[in-house]
């Protein structure tokens, strides 16, 4: 176990390093998630409540699709100079290349999310104060379920040699979509006024999905990226 969480955490710190050098993922995809945010508001903004009605799907719908393109471009990296097939080959579980690249995605969709969730607020005048604890929980366990399946199926779109973004998009929107469905509407019940009691049934089943692709996840990604 600690030579795998040592593997992952190296896989991980590689990709870390590269974006502080480059910017490329979280500059390009902040950017795609703040127009959705910014288009959004100025298309669906009628009045305070009704705008807290529509603010949690363009969250969502922001992050979703910023997330997809960032898990994208991070495995886009490991095809170039076959970088990804010296990974395989590398004396290390491939399970923990899988944990590795999650880290690393969940690190770049966070940091998104920490562009576009006060945006969200601004742009469509929602206090986020109050129910902020409640808030952060429900977009981690959003983020977890649906990074992780575009971490797991991201590997195979980087092992195509084209249409990439296509297949990543066509194999992994239908599977994170009862995940962001779930998010969507716990959160616009929050907004809403909703207590902890009235949404621990979504965070139960966020939390399941989570689990059920970060299992999935490990015990798939060697057979899937199997010649």
């Amino acid at each position: 176990m600690k030579a795998f969480l040592a593997a992952s955490w190296r896989i991980a710190a590689k990709d870390l390093r590269i974006e502080l050098r480059t910017k490329e993922v979280v500059v390009t995809t902040g950017l795609f998630a703040l127009l959705v945010v910014v288009l959004s508001s100025l298309a669906f903004y009628l009045s305070k409540g009704l705008s807290e009605r529509i603010a949690p799907g363009v969250l969502w719908v922001a992050i979703a699709f910023a997330g997809v393109m960032a898990v994208g471009r991070s495995w886009e990296r490991e095809r170039d100079n076959q970088v990804l097939r010296a990974l395989l080959l590398a004396p290390m579980p491939r399970g923990a290349l899988f944990i590795g690249k999650l880290i690393a995605n969940l690190a770049f969709v966070f940091a998104i999310e920490a562009i576009v969730l006060p945006l969200t607020a601004l742009f469509f005048h929602v206090d986020l104060l109050p129910i902020l604890g409640m808030l952060l929980a429900l977009l981690v366990l959003g983020t977890v379920g649906f990074v992780a399946a575009g971490t797991l199926f991201g590997a195979l779109s980087a092992r195509s040699t084209s249409a990439r973004d296509l297949v990543l998009s066509l194999v992994v929107f239908p599977l994170i979509a009862p995940a962001l469905l779930g998010a969507v509407v716990a959160t616009r019940d929050l907004f809403a006024g909703a207590s902890l009691a009235e949404l621990l049934g979504w965070i139960r089943a966020l939390a399941a999905f989570d689990l059920i692709f970060l299992a999935a996840g490990v015990a798939l990604f060697d057979p899937l990226l199997a010649d």
